[in-house]
């Protein structure tokens, strides 16, 4: 059972652009299940009236929708700095006792509460990853200020330690982040007769294909060396004119949590080239589906599925073809890698998740608590 906690009202921001969604509607359903209330304050383009329904019947939060320009769209730091303002305004407003950034860049405000950024990702080390030379001007701006307000935020998490140290290395901190693995809720076990199906013969990837970081490319030069479709769920425009367009891969365009789960459903080989991901919901999701796993040999995957996945050069996509297919034709191994797969998806769950946000959280809470002074009774002598 989840461990409860004191009352607390958190604020917490989201983005409905990627995986951060997918979390914050995780983390704010634990947050909830252990006794805190949760607003959270959504940024940039929000999904529909139906989704945004539908996201707060599932998570017990309250969404508001704010039209506040994202960190890494904005056009100018005063875009960022102002998104930062209104969140400490809105924060006073809601009666927040915390507040849970999804971006470090937006810790610089003048807020009255503890605050905890999340590093997600960001642009120094993105660049570091998909990049040549210095940071771009229009990413340089946005680095400065990820590294002020890593600097501001009373704590800063990170969901892999690879990526904790990218990030302190990045940005020059004295500490890194704490780290706390990202998590899904996984559906209960399904009949029995459903694993018995034989597993799909084509293979599978997902997510932002319009993210240079995702490797796109490369996936496409392996879909055409294949004799099987590579099926390729995402977006391949992003908001900020990016755009991928491939030859070989089959797009399903972006998909909705059921057919995503239909998708997976199927177990197909789910690949994943990406040059930089510091943690990978995608791949999380096809583990836990019990699909056979083949990943780029980045540190962050390394760290999170090394003997349950086999490991590839990002830009190999010989090599790729080849996993893929001596898993396809050998079922023996594929299962065993699947099963590995399924089992280590186990350890990465919603409620290890909470549970490790919950301790850094109760931390500054107790922290603040204790130094501030108790309010004297009603009637009692001031």
């Amino acid at each position: 059972m989840p461990v409860r906690h004191p009352p607390a009202h958190i604020l917490m921001t989201a983005d409905a652009l990627g995986g951060v969604w997918q979390y914050s509607l995780e983390l704010a359903t634990g947050l909830r299940q252990r006794g805190l209330t949760v607003t959270v304050a959504l940024m940039g383009p929000a999904p529909s009236a139906a989704a945004l329904a539908e996201a707060e019947a599932a998570s017990g939060a309250r969404i508001l929708p704010t039209g506040l320009p994202l960190d890494w769209t904005a056009e100018r730091p005063d875009a960022v700095l102002g998104a930062a303002a209104a969140l400490a305004r809105l924060a006073r407003e809601t009666g927040a006792d915390l507040v849970h950034l999804h971006a470090p860049a937006l810790a610089l405000a003048a807020f009255d509460v503890p605050v905890v950024a999340v590093c997600h990702s960001c642009v120094a080390t993105w660049w570091a990853a998909v990049g040549e030379g210095p940071l771009p001007d229009d990413l340089a701006w946005r680095a400065r200020l990820a590294a002020e307000g890593c600097r501001a935020a009373d704590s800063l998490l990170a969901p892999t330690r690879a990526f904790a140290e990218a990030t302190r290395a990045a940005y020059g901190l004295s500490r890194a982040p704490e780290v706390v693995h990202n998590g899904r809720r996984w559906r209960e076990a399904q009949p029995e007769a459903e694993p018995a199906a034989q597993p799909a013969t084509h293979a599978f990837t997902a997510g932002r294909l319009w993210d240079r970081a995702k490797n796109a490319a490369a996936l496409d030069r392996l879909a055409g060396r294949l004799d099987v479709p590579l099926l390729a769920a995402g977006p391949v425009e992003g908001p900020n004119g990016e755009r991928f367009a491939g030859k070989h891969l089959r797009g399903l365009g972006r998909l909705d949590t059921a057919r995503m789960e239909r998708e997976l459903g199927q177990r197909p080989v789910f690949v994943s080239l990406a040059r930089y991901e510091p943690f990978g919901l995608a791949v999380l999701e096809a583990a836990g589906a019990g699909c056979a796993l083949v990943l780029s040999d980045i540190p962050s995957f390394l760290e999170l599925w090394e003997g349950a996945a086999l490991f590839v050069a990002p830009d190999d996509d010989a090599v790729a073809a080849e996993a893929v297919r001596s898993l396809l034709a050998d079922p023996d191994r594929r299962a065993f890698l699947a099963e590995a797969a399924r089992a280590r998806a186990a350890r990465y769950g919603a409620d290890a998740m909470a549970d490790g946000v919950l301790a850094v959280f109760s931390h500054l809470l107790g922290e603040i608590r204790s130094r501030t002074p108790a309010k004297p009774l009603s009637g009692a002598a001031a």
